[in-house]
């Protein structure tokens, strides 16, 4: 089934669980498109965070070929320096890349990790949340950005302030948000020439972090009966409305997929994983703090130190070895040993209510194959990520039950979702099995007809290419 115009709306974060079944009877497009076309969970990468799954999802290859392991990495084997990942960390092939050399027009809006923009010929790009302000050139072409602000009466947003108590505010610039998102579309949709169209909307991702305890009555700290206790139908409602209208916009002629990048679910708690790895001799301070404090500001003694971490949706840990690190303990003979100690204690972790969590350890280069770049020593899941990892120390307790970065009611999950439509077709509904983030670049350049570069992870999805 080869296309012309294929169209990607990327909603980031949201699980099946809501847009498949809690809310679908209630968002007649997205509904109408789940009946008539072809849908499916859509299962992350590990770890399944925005970055890097869209990139996953865009390049066919998984993180550990990407390089790619979460937003914030640990720069070499230096104990404090880190960085934040960006669009020049992306060192592997888009799909609009690959387009571009077969003189194919993409528009690009919003796909993270995308500032700075890259200058691809044949594109129509507009970077991501992560746009420092609007003052930034933050489109390519440059001459585009005159054209976005104008769309967006002079103030497009990137994000939102979304980790504050204030909820109202974030409310009221979520949707502000998402609307001049889609307006955007809009209007590139109808006046650029394009082969292919991808947009990614942040809003979800926003909304489930800030809200989540609000409208999920099995989270812990639901509470019946609420002023938000709605928003997620307001919000994908809202939503559900834009997409309408953006298909419609978009033709006949093409071929329409939502997707997500992992799914969302209510946050448990957070584990202090630093005082953890104190508390079983992993790690060692100069001074124990007293009051909380950044893991990378402590006074850590590293001369006693085999390993710290790094916290976030789940743990990266580092360990401490000669030759690699500057004060290196443990020698390279034993690191594996100490692995095994650090995952077989890890394992047994139990929650604030002495019931073991489900915990999981891996290692990069099992998990990936190849792990290229700045790669931690070993990946934790704690509680199958009910659980988030504190890398803050000076806690009165191990079990922390706010995100100790800001307010937080939402945790990652594995599964995102899948959803393709094409208006000359009823395909009925039928479900698909087994679909993975890696499987959507490949499957998208089959559409095409072009040949699939080698050392992508995923497969050809056949039941969207021979549409049925």
């Amino acid at each position: 089934m080869t296309k012309n115009k294929i169209a990607i709306i990327g909603l980031d974060s949201v699980p099946p669980e809501l847009m498949f079944e809690k809310l679908l009877d209630k968002l007649p497009n997205i509904k109408r498109m789940y009946q008539r076309g072809i849908h499916g969970n859509l299962e992350s990468c590990h770890p399944p965070i925005t970055v890097p799954a869209w990139m996953v999802m865009m390049t066919g290859k998984n993180p550990g070929k990407l390089g790619i392991y979460g937003f914030r990495h640990r720069k070499g084997f230096s104990y404090n320096d880190g960085y934040i990942v960006n669009s020049t960390t992306v060192k592997e092939e888009t799909v609009w890349e690959i387009l571009s050399k077969h003189g194919k027009r993409s528009i690009v809006l919003g796909v993270p990790p995308g500032y700075p923009p890259k200058e691809v010929p044949n594109c129509q790009i507009v970077s991501c949340f992560i746009t420092p302000s609007m003052d930034k050139a933050f489109t390519y072409p440059h001459s585009l950005k005159e054209e976005i602000l104008s769309v967006s009466d002079g103030k497009y947003i990137f994000d939102v302030t979304f980790r504050t108590e204030d909820r109202d505010s974030i409310k009221k610039e979520l949707f502000e948000m998402t609307e001049k998102r889609f307006d955007v579309a809009e209007y590139l949709v109808k006046n650029k020439s394009w082969d292919f169209f991808i947009l990614h909307e942040i809003g979800f991702d926003r909304l489930h972090h800030a809200f989540w305890k609000f409208f999920d009555p099995s989270h812990p700290k639901y509470v019946p009966g609420n002023q938000y206790e709605h928003l997620d139908l307001e919000y994908y409602k809202m939503v559900d409305g834009r997409i309408g209208k953006l298909v419609e916009m978009l033709g006949d002629d093409c071929l329409t997929f939502v997707l997500s990048d992992h799914g969302s679910k209510g946050m448990h708690g957070a584990f202090c994983v630093n005082q953890w790895l104190e508390k079983e001799g992993f790690l060692k301070f100069k001074t124990p703090p007293s009051v909380v404090t950044e893991i990378d500001e402590a006074e850590i003694d590293w001369s006693k130190t085999k390993a710290c971490g790094l916290g976030g949706y789940y743990a990266r840990i580092f360990f401490n070895v000669k030759g690699r690190e500057s004060d290196g303990l443990i020698n390279p003979n034993d690191l594996e040993r100490e692995k095994k100690s650090f995952a077989q204690k890890a394992m047994s972790i139990a929650d604030d209510k002495g019931k073991k969590l489900n915990n999981f350890v891996f290692e990069p280069s099992e998990l990936y194959g190849i792990a290229m770049g700045d790669k931690p020593d070993l990946i934790v899941y704690f509680g199958d990520l009910n659980w988030r990892s504190a890398g803050t120390v000076g806690h009165d307790s191990l079990y922390l039950f706010e995100n100790d970065t800001g307010p937080d009611d939402s945790v990652h999950s594995m599964n995102g979702i899948f959803l393709m439509f094409d208006p000359k077709k009823n395909l009925k509904g039928k479900e698909l099995k087994g679909l993975r983030v890696e499987d959507i670049a490949p499957t998208l350049l089959r559409l095409y007809d072009l040949e699939i570069p080698d050392g992508m992870d995923g497969r050809v999805i056949l039941g969207v290419v021979n549409g049925s």
